[in-house]
């Protein structure tokens, strides 16, 4: 029975090019491993499995009794529901350290880089395994997404190098023009529901026991939410209400601006305007030079609950 690979709830590009990637790895050193997902697929995510002709992982929820390999996350809480029925072999992420735990020992590569798919180039390196084309032109566009084009505050040098690296094994001259298609595709949302766009990059965190939903839609232009923003603002109040949640924020990031509208509701939205040191005005705010939910926007929400 093979291993499993899987990456976050609302999986995005790099939850999947990271199990394809991982899954690839793990076999070729003789310990057979498919890639998993644990939702539908967001269409940047789509984009990049077409032009490097990749079919969807397989759609798996329930892995009691299964062996697998968590990427892009380490939360319970974004994690399969029943991940205590599971053995975990191995954790590879470039978040903060969450709060799954195993009772055997594991494999685990956690670095402070912008992207899951940087780390595995790294394993891929330390076991000496070529990268097949396909999986280098994938795994090279998670990490464009990530980085943001390299513009977000979490890009290191190692994620540049990595993009470079694996745009030469994949015969792709130009990964920024790669990287801007990526973000024509993601800021089509003309005619897509609602609830959809919300969800289309969300993930909750338990904060001090609260359960905090943070959403995010990285466009080229605003202004493409102009006639849409109102009914992006009522579907985060019903998703607060209808998960439970104290707070929900949906990041509307504009990447040639650089910086995001975050759009808000709360129990208590003066907790997010202390966060970020700003006054909400009709449960939204601009945040300039805000790119990043794993490094701008969660840790001061985070301290700010204290936990």
């Amino acid at each position: 029975m093979p291993n499993y690979v899987v990456g976050h709830k609302i999986p995005d590009s790099d939850s999947i090019c990271s199990a394809i990637a991982l899954s690839y790895l793990k076999t070729t050193l003789g310990e057979p491993t498919v890639p998993a997902r644990l939702g539908e697929l967001s269409p940047e995510t789509l984009y990049i499995l077409d032009k490097f002709g990749f079919e969807q992982p397989e759609l798996k929820l329930s892995y009691a009794g299964e062996s697998l390999y968590i990427v892009d996350h380490s939360d319970r809480v974004q994690g399969p529901d029943d991940i205590d029925d599971a053995t975990i072999l191995g954790i590879i992420d470039h978040h903060k350290l969450g709060d799954i735990t195993t009772n055997a020992p594991l494999e685990c590569w956690i670095r402070p880089v912008g992207c899951t798919n940087t780390i595995i180039k790294m394993m891929y390196d330390f076991h000496g395994v070529e990268i097949p084309k396909d999986i280098a032109g994938a795994m090279m566009c998670a990490i464009l997404s990530d980085t943001v084009i390299f513009k977000s505050p979490t890009c290191t040098t190692a994620d540049i190098k990595c993009v470079e690296a694996l745009a030469e094994i994949a015969g792709i001259d130009d990964p920024k023009e790669v990287g801007m298609d990526m973000f024509k595709v993601k800021s089509a949302v003309e005619g897509t529901p609602v609830r959809d766009l919300v969800l289309r990059d969300f993930k909750d965190f338990k904060m001090n026991g609260q359960l905090i939903g943070i959403g995010q839609l990285e466009v080229i232009d605003l202004a493409i939410f102009d006639d849409m923003k109102a009914d992006l603002e009522a579907d985060i109040a019903a998703l607060k209400e209808e998960g439970g949640r104290h707070t929900v924020m949906l990041l509307l990031t504009d990447i040639m601006k650089e910086g995001s509208e975050v759009l808000v509701s709360s129990d208590d939205a003066s907790i997010v305007e202390s966060a970020y040191g700003v006054k909400l005005v009709d449960n939204k705010v601009w945040l300039d030079g805000v790119l990043s939910r794993k490094k701008q926007v969660v840790p001061p929400l985070q301290e700010t609950f204290g936990a």
